[in-house]
């Protein structure tokens, strides 16, 4: 047997770092169980979050008057301009430090708020988007049948607004799930840590990088199928309904009498 060569070993020893199947598989159990589901739980409560965040904000943002957009408009420049990993380590260890728990020492808690904050900066311009999109007559339409600013708002525009960039929320919340690996960061106690903070403790354990493949393939369960149905929605909202059957007029009965029109009455 021909002795193994430097490139070979080289070779091999890449593999087995990043590819090792039977740590992959040993890994899978633990971030399926435990792991899959706290990332799925944190990012649907960042989303939660965020939608509701953004739509305060981009209702300020919209206003006439200028004291009332600046806050939502520092609020938007700051969370969009800070890293991710800033924010959630001013609001997973800062408010704690300053006295100020609303989760208690649940670090949990702080984890779906940071990347909710996050994501509202983010929403809020796209909603503004969409919202400034709409006929600037269906405002003015839904007042003249009675409404008021904020009900023909709420029940005319914003929906239409929404429908318009569901798309781009939906690439946002692509965005939220691979963001949520940053919580990793506030220490989550057993039982809720999520997909990239299991991985990390295996690969600190072993020494060897495959726990990571692991859990990108789990990132990738969700990120991708997520990605193609924002597509898939995108080129249906530009293509607009299918149409239907053809309707059919169903051929007048002999016996019904024909009015007779003005050309015969003459």
């Amino acid at each position: 047997m021909a002795p193994s060569t430097p490139q070979d070993l080289a070779s091999n020893a890449l593999v087995d770092t990043f590819f090792n199947w039977d740590l992959i598989l040993q890994t899978f159990p633990r971030l399926i169980t435990e792991g899959l589901l706290n990332t799925i739980v944190i990012a649907i409560g960042a989303i939660v979050v965020g939608i509701v965040i953004a739509l305060l904000a981009a209702m300020l943002l919209l206003s006439n008057r200028w004291w009332i957009r600046l806050p939502a408009r520092m609020y938007v420049d700051i969370f969009r301009g800070l890293p991710v990993i800033i924010t959630v380590m001013l609001v997973g260890v800062g408010l704690p430090a300053a006295g100020f728990r609303p989760f208690g020492t649940d670090p949990f808690g702080y984890a779906i708020l940071a990347i909710g904050i996050i994501s509202g900066a983010y929403t809020a311009e796209i909603f503004r988007s969409g919202i400034q999109s709409v006929d600037p007559g269906q405002l003015q339409a839904a007042r003249s049948l009675g409404l008021s600013y904020l009900k023909a708002m709420r029940l005319v525009v914003v929906p239409q607004g929404i429908r318009r960039v569901l798309p781009a929320m939906a690439g946002q919340f692509v965005k939220d799930i691979k963001e949520s690996s940053l919580v990793y960061l506030l220490g989550l106690a057993a039982g809720q840590r999520e997909l990239y903070f299991i991985a990390q403790e295996e690969v600190a354990r072993t020494y060897n990088s495959s726990p990571l493949i692991a859990a990108g393939l789990c990132y990738l369960c969700l990120t991708i199928p997520l990605t193609y149905f924002v597509n898939h929605l995108d080129k249906r909202l530009r293509e607009g309904p299918k149409p239907g059957n053809p309707l059919t007029i169903a051929d007048p009965d002999p016996r019904t009498p024909v009015p007779a029109t003005a050309g015969e009455k003459a």
